[in-house]
């Protein structure tokens, strides 16, 4: 079908098929070609699905400021790692390091055969493959990449027969995940030709049957980490009821928590994710990828865990994200989006290594910022603030309803009833009301 036979088609489906229509077309792009690539994204597109683009501005990371831009939905995540890049600023701000950067990607194939005659052989394969594969590395080792490494790995005390080809590669600025997945197609087609050629196997062991090969997005070795230190009398003033010394005890008390209550470390990560996920959008990055790594590490030693660490030690706070991110500037989204290449050169055009770092960054300061509420006012107060406009939209008020909804929510609690009732009253006040209102 052309696009405008698939909005008619699924127009059929809404009580007003014109309407559906002229809706779905207000979101169009004015310039055609624009319209073009963002159609070709992905497959059956009838329309744009637009969120937030926002700005954090002044992170402080490792000396140098930021202001970075954020697609998400919820303005709170914003406003939060905004207050924590300015509470931080003048404290050093946020300091980074890359732990590492390969990437993995796996043969898994069932063979049965003698495991020390194929040990034996692996450097010939691995030669081989290397070889068969030196076409579509010549660009990525000409900017520093490549492969890495390639392993066999026995798998075969869980399923019989089963092996893994275990490659490690180096992407440099690109997430790599087509580059990695055509060098282990090639790994393929010459593990079959291996076990069919060499004269060291027996007849029953040149059968190897390649189940499958592909990336894997858990990237344990491509690792950053971030985190903020200061002196204890610096948190002073964080709430008026609390001490500086008082605050670190709740929040490392919160952040153990998190360590040993699997439920309550998923909202904790969740919060971390609150931002890594904004940049990854922002910069058209795969941020499913991100959260299925990111959890599967969190989880790494058999239970799933908080992400960050805290220390309270000899007057000093210091706390820390350690977190995988596979992450690319150059390449699919990054490259055709055009607000993805407005965010990178935002950023000052990145490389891989230095967006992991400031993306590790925004998500520990959205954490940071989401513990600090949870352990004084409570995370509803800003929170519900933050929505004050969604729930005036909902309700459709003027411009003059949402300036007296912000005067009057200032020092009031936000809930849908409270705000619904304030509008309410604001068009059909009381004598009373009216005399409020009015200042009297």
């Amino acid at each position: 079908m052309t696009k405008d036979q698939k909005l008619n088609h699924i127009s059929t489906y809404f009580e007003n098929p014109a309407d559906f229509i002229s809706e779905l077309k207000s979101f169009y792009h004015d310039d055609p070609d624009k319209q073009k690539i963002f159609d070709e994204f992905s497959e059956n597109t009838v329309s744009n699905f637009f969120f937030p683009f926002g700005i954090s501005p002044n992170f402080v990371i490792d000396g140098k400021v930021y202001h970075v831009p954020m697609v998400i939905e919820e303005s709170s995540v914003v406003a939060a790692a905004s207050k924590s890049a300015k509470f931080w600023s003048d404290k050093g701000g946020f300091h980074t390091e890359i732990i590492s950067t390969t990437k993995i990607g796996q043969v898994h194939f069932i063979w049965h055969g003698n495991i020390e005659k194929l040990r034996t052989l692996m450097p010939d394969l691995k030669d081989r493959m290397i070889e068969r594969t030196s076409s579509i590395t010549a660009n990525m080792i000409e900017r520093g990449g490549g492969i890495v490494d390639i392993e066999l790995v026995d798998m075969t005390d869980k399923i019989d027969g089963y092996y893994q080809l275990k490659a490690t590669f180096e992407t440099v600025d690109s997430m790599g995940a087509n580059f990695i997945n055509s060098c282990l197609e090639e790994f393929a087609a010459e593990l079959r030709e291996f076990f069919s050629e060499s004269p060291y196997f027996k007849e029953e062991e040149r059968v190897c049957e390649v189940i499958m090969s592909i990336l894997s997005n858990y990237t344990p070795d491509c690792v950053v980490k971030t985190w903020v230190e200061c002196d204890i009398d610096q948190l002073e003033g964080i709430d008026e009821d609390l001490s500086g010394e008082q605050f670190a005890w709740k929040f490392e008390k919160a952040v153990q928590i998190a360590t040993v209550d699997v439920h309550r470390a998923t909202t904790h990560n969740k919060g971390i994710f609150n931002g890594i996920d904004a940049i990854a959008l922002a910069t058209g990055n795969d941020f499913r990828a991100i959260e299925a790594c990111g959890h599967t590490y969190a989880a790494r030693d058999g239970q799933y865990r908080s992400l960050t660490e805290v220390t309270v030690e000899n007057g000093k706070f210091r706390y820390t994200l350690t977190v995988p991110l596979a992450l690319g500037t150059v390449g699919g989204l990054t490259t055709l989006h055009p607000l993805a290449k407005k965010s990178l050169e935002l950023l000052g055009n990145p490389g891989a290594t230095e967006l992991m770092r400031i993306s590790a960054t925004v998500g520990l300061a959205n954490n940071f910022g989401a513990i600090k509420s949870l352990v004084t006012k409570g995370i509803q107060k800003g929170h519900m603030k933050m929505h004050l406009l969604n729930i005036l939209n909902q309700l459709g008020a003027t411009e003059d309803e949402k300036e007296k909804a912000k005067v009057h929510f200032e020092e009031e609690k936000v809930s849908y009833n409270a705000v619904a009732t304030l509008i309410e009253n604001l068009r059909s006040p009381s004598k009373t009301e009216k005399a409020v209102y009015a200042g009297k």
